[in-house]
């Protein structure tokens, strides 16, 4: 068979089969978070924006022949682009396919199912990993209960929700995406493997992590473990902040940086281990640079002086968030008008991450080449309703 007869009806099964094997990869950002159409309308680059209310200001009620003239209010945004437009190209030609298909050869329809799930692997993993690295947006992080994540019990859950609960993110569809290695801690709780204490065998029998205190627990390959800085003795400068306040200023000590995604601890008086995330990268060193952190800011006002900080270790930074807190933009690469040189072209859609790849073959001269491809961008939306669970 040459690949001349590599047409697309052809190509469906395999590309099934290969999709079949792509949904059982570990993925568990991209069917945690929000999706929204209005943005795969933007060509690369091109912004959509998206308005945000503000909160609320209350005032007390007194009687009078006219209401109190209030009620503006200045409406904001936030936006998103999408960034990616990714391609994973697979080619046969005529002798390479003559050879696959002759006696004792592998043949060239199994060789494709392999390569398109590759292809398909690849995108997947790529739009994974751009999700898992918005850690940097979190609001706080939460270390290990004991000296490993849920290395006895479930109170590193009951942790990170309460972040949430705190910042005041909706408890209605609440995510925890893990790492493996998470996942296995997981695993091995008794409670979790009995039917009788978790009411169900979805655990035992079928490998499924629980929704565990509210939230739905998943399972990602690329839960990111990042490179942290390397600040040493800094501390805060003698400025009064208030609760809320997001920026703090370094006294002129210390040495090192902090780079984006830090979790920082400050020594302040009743409140020395909350664990803040830094949003700027103070570099090369922490004297006198000014540490930013991700809203709701200070959970407690700082009033003394020279408080340390410090930089939480290098570990797999898993995330608990509401589903609406980061959202995923995917559509089909854009094609000029009247279309490109492709003979076929077709949509296949993952069922269970939900992703849509555009499938397109091109025939060129005694060679055919497919093309898996697909168009996406991430934004974190809102900082107070994500939490970092770190390793």
């Amino acid at each position: 068979m040459a690949s001349s007869a590599n047409v697309l009806e052809n190509l469906i099964p395999s590309l099934y089969m290969a999709l079949d094997t792509v949904s059982r990869e570990l993925v568990g950002f991209i069917p945690a978070v929000a999706r929204d159409s209005r943005a795969a309308r933007a060509a690369i680059g091109q912004t959509i924006f998206f308005p945000v209310a503000p909160a609320a200001t209350a005032f007390t009620i007194a009687p009078d022949r006219y209401r109190t003239d209030t009620g503006n209010q200045t409406i904001g945004n936030n936006s998103l682009a999408i960034t990616e437009s990714r391609a994973c190209p697979i080619r046969w030609q005529g002798e390479e396919s003559m050879q696959m298909n002759s006696p004792g050869g592998v043949g060239v329809a199994a060789l494709k199912v392999d390569q398109y799930a590759q292809a398909m692997r690849t995108l997947v993993n790529e739009i994974e990993a751009d999700l898992a690295g918005l850690y940097v947006n979190a609001s706080r992080g939460v270390i290990p209960n004991d000296t490993s994540l849920f290395k006895t019990n479930l109170a590193d859950a009951a942790n990170v929700r309460k972040v949430l609960a705190d910042n005041g993110a909706p408890m209605s569809d609440l995510q925890l995406v893990v790492d493996t290695g998470t996942g296995a801690a997981l695993r091995t709780l008794t409670n979790l493997n009995s039917v009788a204490d978790s009411g169900n065998d979805s655990m035992l029998r079928q490998g499924v992590l629980l929704n565990i205190h509210g939230m739905a627990i998943r399972e990602s390959a690329q839960v990111i473990t990042p490179a942290v800085g390397t600040e040493a003795d800094g501390t805060t400068s003698t400025d009064n902040k208030a609760i809320g306040d997001t920026t703090i200023a370094l006294a002129n000590a210390g040495t090192g940086t902090v780079v984006i995604g830090d979790m920082v601890t400050i020594a302040n008086t009743g409140d020395t281990t909350t664990q803040y995330v830094s949003n700027t990268l103070i570099t090369p060193n922490v004297a006198s640079g000014t540490l930013s952190i991700n809203k709701p800011g200070l959970i407690k006002a700082i009033t003394a002086d020279t408080l340390a900080i410090a930089v939480y270790k290098s570990s797999p930074r898993c995330l608990a968030f509401d589903r609406n807190a980061i959202l995923l933009a995917t559509r089909n690469p854009a094609l000029p008008e009247g279309g490109d040189s492709a003979s076929e072209r077709t949509t296949i859609t993952d069922p269970r991450s939900g992703l849509s790849f555009d499938v397109a073959v091109y025939k060129e001269y005694h060679q055919t080449a497919v093309e898996i491809s697909i168009a996406w961008g991430v934004k974190a939306l809102k900082s107070e309703h994500i939490a970092i669970l770190a390793g």
